[in-house]
């Protein structure tokens, strides 16, 4: 931000124009700035020196149009310590900041210019001592010799809170100093004279630039909604409830919400100068302008319940009369029959099986479907075959229809090998009943259906995954045929046992087990069938 490289300029509007000291020095009107000089009183400038440096500031203050409601001009000097001699809001006049500046008494000690450049950050740019608000902040250093402290980090704290800084160096100055304390560009921020007689002409570089023209006014600014006029440049600003974004040009909407004092109920909405407070659905706003009071969702929506409407806080169920289930569209009741299902069938590859009666298993798994309402929207049906490794056959999601699904039943091939009844359970329950696999999420409460049929005793640990499948929801069946041994049907199977578990000793027997065995879901209890229950098995059995 270039605010002033204009109004030191002004100390050769008089000096460079060869005007009479008769004739009054013509003011520029650069428009309002707080400007400070911070002056170098250290021992090494000498008494003559010091009165140059006297005349320096007085002929810039002279081409400046004084103020409060103008330039305001305050003055620091420093050398081991520093001192405010007046501060920007002590003199409304110019006659009286001249006559504070003759009275100016030297500090004669060390040269201490980081600590100087932070008291005048800290102590001469604030409100207290007359700075104003969007007004541009202007320092104007002079030194004479070689800081004994750090300034760079200093000077790049203050140029940060908005100070444009000047830097002039006289005779013994380094110029390494002068740069890390002024602004950039150093062409037009760091001067060096070779004495202090000389100290007047810096100002004549700037000669071109002391009445610049007004660039919000010719609309070279880009500022998207408030330009800020200064000499030379300009900054930009936001209209009341906007701030101003990184870029230093645009303007984006204040987030009152994300102060956290807005003690909305449920959600605040930032709005231009404020903000208001909003309920979510299904609740209504009290004239607190804050509370959310539920409503009755029943009475104020199309619920389309085909029985009756539960009202909740902030939604609604539909729930169903005994002996009917709520159908998947979370409205319409439906029969037993009607009921949709998850089903998973586990069917034994082993060797012991043998080719022909695998056969029969899969003339078995077909029955099964049969008896079912499959559909997408309906009954799915999935199919893994197990030995001593699982295969998944088809998931839940790969066939709609039931002709589908048994036509790829009976092009599914034998396995042979072992029986690893445990790992095919372990898979059910973290494969086949996923989403990936097609089986509908637990908040649909679809029931999960799970039927193993095997022909032996398992060759690896069952307990925990037959627990776990049931601990999660799965309803599960066990059929066993020959060699099966009841305790293992038993521990796989759900309560009540009796209904869950099915032997024959022969293969030929199994088709009789498929037309007892009718996988559809019918209400337990009166009235529980919620779109939103927590237990995918709640309030429903399995019937024959």
């Amino acid at each position: 931000m270039r605010q002033l490289s204009a109004f030191i300029l002004l100390t050769l509007a008089v000096l460079a124009t060869a005007r009479p000291k008769t004739e009054p020095a013509q003011k520029c009107k650069i428009g309002p700035v707080d400007l400070v000089f911070l002056i170098d009183s250290s021992r090494s400038v000498r008494p003559h020196e010091f009165e140059t440096m006297r005349k320096f500031m007085i002929d810039i203050i002279n081409t400046l149009d004084i103020g409060l409601n103008a330039t305001r001009v305050g003055v620091v000097q420093y050398s081991s310590q520093v001192r405010t001699e007046f501060t920007l809001k002590t003199h409304a006049r110019l006659s009286n900041i001249v006559k504070a500046i003759n009275q100016i008494i030297p500090l004669a000690q060390g040269t201490m210019t980081g600590l100087a450049i932070r008291y005048m950050m800290n102590e001469a740019f604030t409100a207290e001592a007359g700075d104003r608000p969007k007004v541009p902040n202007v320092a104007v250093i002079v030194t004479d010799g070689r800081p004994q402290d750090r300034v760079a980090e200093v000077a790049a704290e203050a140029r940060e809170k908005g100070i444009e800084i000047y830097a002039v160096g006289v005779a013994r100055a380094d110029m390494t100093s002068l740069r890390a304390m002024a602004s950039p560009p150093f062409e037009d921020h760091v001067f060096l004279v070779e004495s202090f007689d000389l100290i007047h002409q810096f100002g004549i570089q700037f000669q071109d630039k002391l009445c610049a023209i007004d660039l919000c006014a010719e609309r070279k600014h880009n500022c998207e909604q408030i330009c800020v006029s200064s000499p030379g440049s300009f900054t930009c600003d936001c209209n009341k409830g906007y701030k101003l974004n990184n870029d230093q040009r645009t303007c984006s909407m204040i987030d009152y919400c994300s102060f956290g004092n807005h003690s909305c109920d449920h959600e605040c909405v930032s709005v231009l100068n404020g903000y208001r407070c909003r309920c979510n659905e299904g609740y209504r706003l009290l004239e607190d302008g804050k509370t959310c009071q539920d409503m009755n969702m029943c009475n104020t929506v199309e619920h389309g319940c085909e029985y009756q409407c539960v009202s909740t806080p902030g939604s609604y169920h539909c729930i169903c009369p005994e002996g009917q289930l709520l159908q998947d569209d979370g409205r319409s009741c439906g029969t037993c029959k009607s009921a949709n299902i998850d089903l998973v069938l586990l069917i034994d590859g082993s060797k012991s099986v043998r080719p022909q009666n695998f056969e029969l298993v899969k003339k078995f798994v077909n029955q099964v479907v049969d008896s079912l309402d499959v559909s997408a929207h309906g009954t799915r049906v999935g199919l893994v075959q197990y030995s001593s490794r699982v295969r998944t056959e088809f998931s839940l999601n790969m066939y709609h229809t039931a002709d589908e699904i048994k036509a790829a039943v009976m092009k599914v091939e034998y396995m042979e090998k072992g029986t690893m009844t445990g790992l095919a359970l372990k898979h059910m329950l973290e494969n086949s009943f996923s989403e990936a696999e097609g089986a509908r999420p637990l908040s649909r409460n679809i029931p999960r259906i799970g039927l193993v049929f095997t022909d032996g005793r398992s060759q690896d640990d069952i307990t925990e995954y037959a627990k776990k499948a049931k601990e999660v929801g799965i309803t599960m069946y066990a059929v066993g045929v020959g060699k099966a041994v009841e305790d293992e049907l038993r521990e796989i199977a759900s309560e009540p046992v009796e209904k869950h578990f099915y032997y024959t000793t022969d293969f030929t027997a199994i088709s009789t087990i498929a037309e007892n065995l009718k996988l559809s879901v019918c209400p337990e209890m009166k009235n529980v069938q919620t779109k939103h229950s927590l237990n995918p098995g709640l309030g429903r059995a399995l019937c024959f």
